[in-house]
């Protein structure tokens, strides 16, 4: 996802889009651990996602222009 459409969405959006992804991320990390995950590099591009995110987040805690973040 690229940081132009994360700084599009709302914060109640990001808090969904956050959530669901780390839903993803713990499902792929069971699904590695367990042999069942055959494109690892997804782990990966959620990792970056999710970190990806939380740097919006924090950002507009930090300049003011959004609610404050949640976690």
């Amino acid at each position: 996802m690229k940081m132009k459409e994360l700084k599009e969405k709302s914060d109640a959006e990001l808090g969904r889009l956050l959530a669901e992804l780390q839903s993803q991320l713990q499902d792929h990390r069971f699904a590695a651990v367990g042999r069942r995950l055959t494109r690892v590099r997804e782990l990966r591009t959620i990792r970056k996602d999710i970190a990806r995110i939380l740097y919006v987040r924090h950002e507009r805690t930090l300049s003011g222009n959004g609610e404050t973040a949640v976690r």
